[in-house]
């Protein structure tokens, strides 16, 4: 969106020039006399390919007002704002005059839009499931097939799981430059096809076959920065707002919310169960605006339309057409029930039914291909839905139109051979047989580079959006320290340091309860990291997957943040007690006591955002957190001195990261001046503070304080690192196993090779006639 690249820099006709003949926001002046902006036109031309495409002349609104240069990149809000607006002020009207500028620009400047052409090439795809009762979850099946699943991996037993057909040998292309409508009933496979063709689907499934980009295998370039697969669900932060889950504020973000119409929703918080926000079709279309900003230039839609009316989904539909037409993309789009204007802006239809293609080619042949089997769309049906029912063995007798002829069932096999010979299919197989020209591929349709911009660039967005997170979860962090303010008040008034006194060993163990106490707070308030960290794990997944970023640069934002925050909280807690119940009144064992404090609470943040990680859903993560905890109360030293713990349950206690700041934290308490004194010779010699070390089982050496805080910074760094090891490494969850009943595997069969049919049939009447004994 800058000058034109050739010609006179004195142009009388502006290419951003509205037909309605008002002053654009980006265009060549119309005065011929303006000598002073023809200048500035000549240097813009002068700039290399690129910066003379980024730059142009912003005019103001007031007529006979100067323009001036500027960048695109560098607009300001307003600017921006008032840039879309005035060159587009009606999506519906105004987006495809802005579309063809804009490739008018690019090609007056001599730069190439990139386009991909997708080709799949006897593509299978097979799951695993469980046939019948073996799949029903309950608690036998649960186990045993637990058992069987071990046994199977070390090639023992089979697993029981029967192979189940998904994509059945289809072969195809996706043109760059036209619209590509995927129909097909639930369950034909549309969904497992679009992950298939971008480079997504489940490493647990069995695929065989070639996609290609431009003629390039998968492994050759990066699938998931050339394509965007937009899926059924709407993934986001319920705190983002509708522009920042799109990305970066710019021109092309102002421009897509503008055409999917959430430029009024644009400021307003996606929200999610607890938090109110915008409307369910409104997020519908920011998940599908969320793919439109990035650099993907072939587009895998499935059930865009879910919770739209008709006519935004025209709306939005008409928009991506008139880009791919005029910018040559590649989209393919898949629908349950498109309304007749909807479908009628496809070029192509892919009909996929049981896992096979029965037709792919033009709109306009695809009545003529079923009319030549012998079916015929009625005047007032959609075709939409006329396609979707006519491959099914339940609603295919009704289109039948050869009235001189009986009905027979058509199965799917049928109408794929038959398409094969038909003049479109036969056309697709010349095309398919002939390989791509890998020399027309364009050198920036496909990206090589693993991520759109620099590691620290990319750093940087993450601290910024875990910032604004906090910020709009400030309530979660100033409940926390009202906890705090509430849970200290109780511990000041219960160890009261008027009633606190310093004349035996029991009275050193109630000193050693109270900072035991303060460990243990800090230690349970760093379990809201687990419901926070889970919450997002969702959001986190998808965009892994679609390589917004990598793991380390999320997980290391989470982390570094919440550091000021432990400060913080670690402040209250010492302010608030400290000195009120009474512990060594010297400044450099307070600061050390605070230093503890901070640790162990960054070691349970750590702690409880590894179980979110390692759990990632919240009953599984609370059985692990709760768990941990009591290892660590267990094991820590306290609740059962170190002299007592069985010798098979030491490594427990060595293992322990409440064990090292206990021995710290009481070290540096009873090895202090106010306990340095000998109570009672003739018993023991030793000062008061090393008779209550030594009767919990407590190291006695000082170098102990600073064991303790290597040894939390050490659990700190391990936790956080495995945090960021767990969210590479680990996928989500499964929604459970797989169940499939004989009845429907058997239907499925039925419909794909029409095998059977009439014993079937007549199997059903014999059981309904009256002489079968009834």
């Amino acid at each position: 969106m800058g000058s034109s690249a050739g010609g006179s820099a004195r142009r009388t006709a502006s290419s951003w020039r509205g037909a309605s003949g008002r002053s654009d926001a980006f265009g060549r002046s119309a005065r011929e006399e303006d000598d002073e902006e023809a200048l500035r036109w000549a240097a813009i031309e002068r700039l290399p390919t690129y910066d003379r495409m980024r730059k142009g002349i912003l005019l103001p609104g007031a007529v006979g007002a100067a323009g001036r240069e500027v960048d695109i990149q560098g607009l300001g809000l307003t600017e921006r704002k008032n840039l879309i607006e005035r060159l587009m002020r009606t999506a519906e009207e105004d987006n495809e005059r802005f579309l063809l500028k804009l490739r008018d620009r690019m090609e007056r400047v001599g730069i190439d839009n990139p386009t991909i052409e997708v080709r799949f090439e006897n593509l299978n795809i097979d799951a695993e499931a469980y046939v019948g009762n073996r799949g029903i979850p309950t608690f036998t099946n649960f186990f045993s097939n637990k058992i069987m699943d071990v046994l199977s991996a070390l090639r023992i037993v089979s697993s029981g799981k029967r192979p189940i057909s998904i994509i059945h040998d289809i072969s195809g292309l996706v043109r760059p430059g036209r619209m590509s409508l995927l129909l097909g009933p639930p369950g034909s496979g549309k969904t497992s096809l679009l992950l298939a063709l971008a480079g997504k689907l489940d490493s647990t499934l069995k695929v065989s076959g070639r996609v290609t980009y431009n003629g390039h295998d998968m492994d050759e370039f990066v699938p998931q920065r050339t394509s965007a697969y937009i899926g059924q669900h709407d993934l986001h932060i319920g705190e983002m707002t509708a522009i920042s889950v799109e990305g970066q504020e710019s021109v092309i973000t102002d421009y897509i919310l503008k055409i999917l119409g959430l430029e009024i929703c644009a400021d307003t918080m996606v929200g999610d169960g607890m938090i109110r926000g915008i409307s369910g079709g409104q997020k519908k279309r920011v998940t599908t605006g969320e793919m439109l900003v990035g650099p993907a230039k072939a587009l895998f839609m499935d059930e865009i339309s879910t919770g739209l009316d008709s006519s935004t989904t025209y709306q939005i539909v008409n928009s991506l057409r008139q880009s791919v037409h005029i910018l040559g993309g590649t989209a393919l789009i898949a629908l349950l029930q498109p309304a007749p204007e909807t479908y009628e802006l496809f070029d192509d239809i892919v009909l996929l039914t049981e896992g096979k293609i029965v037709y792919q080619g033009p709109r306009e042949n695809v009545l003529e291909f079923f009319e030549a089997m012998g079916f015929r769309c009625p005047e007032r049906k959609g075709v939409a839905d006329f396609l979707q029912e006519v491959t099914s063995r339940k609603d295919q007798h009704q289109y039948w139109c050869r009235s001189n002829e009986p009905y027979r069932y058509i199965s799917v096999n049928d109408f794929t051979e038959a398409f094969k010979a038909f003049h479109v299919g036969r056309k697709m197989g010349s095309e398919l047989r002939v390989p791509f020209d890998r020399s027309r591929n364009h050198p920036a349709a496909l990206m090589t580079s693993k991520f759109g911009i620099s590691k620290m660039e990319l750093l940087k967005a993450c601290f910024s959006r875990e910032w604004l997170l906090m910020k709009r979860n400030s309530f979660v962090y100033i409940f926390k320290v009202v906890q705090l303010i509430i849970l200290g008040t109780i511990a000041m008034t219960v160890f009261l340091r008027t009633k606190m006194h310093r004349d035996s060993v029991e009275d050193g163990v109630i000193y050693m309860g109270a900072m035991f106490l303060g460990l243990l707070t800090h230690l349970f308030n760093g379990f809201a990291e687990l419901a926070m960290s889970i919450a997002k794990l969702p959001i986190f997944y998808k965009q892994r997957d679609l390589l917004f970023y990598p793991s380390w640069a999320y997980g290391l934002p989470t982390w570094v943040l919440k550091i000021p925050i432990s400060f913080l909280e670690c402040a209250v807690w010492i302010c608030m007690t400290y000195y009120v119940i009474g512990f060594d009144p010297n400044i450099v064992r307070f600061f050390r006591h605070y230093l503890l404090l901070v640790l162990i609470s960054q070691m349970a943040s750590g702690l409880f955002r590894v179980l979110a990680a390692l759990g990632r859903e919240m009953v599984v993560a609370d059985t692990f957190g709760s768990f941990a905890q009591l290892i660590l109360l267990i094991l820590g030293g306290y609740l059962i001195a170190r002299d007592n713990i069985k010798a098979w349950w030491i490594w427990g206690y060595w293992c322990s990261p409440l064990m090292y700041a206990q021995n710290a934290i009481a070290v540096n308490e009873f090895l202090g001046h106010s306990w340095r004194k000998v109570v009672d010779s003739t018993v023991s010699t030793d000062t008061l503070g090393i008779q209550v070390l030594k009767a919990r089982g407590i190291f006695t050496d000082p170098n102990w304080y600073w064991i303790g805080v290597g040894a939390l910074l050490g659990y700190i760094m391990l936790f956080n690192v495995l945090f960021v090891v767990f969210l590479d490494l680990l996928d989500p969850l499964g929604k459970g196993q797989n169940v499939v009943s004989e009845e429907e595997l058997r239907e499925k069969h039925v419909n794909r090779t029409g095998e059977n049919i009439e014993l079937q049939l007549l199997g059903t009447e014999n059981r309904n006639s009256p002489s079968n004994g009834q």
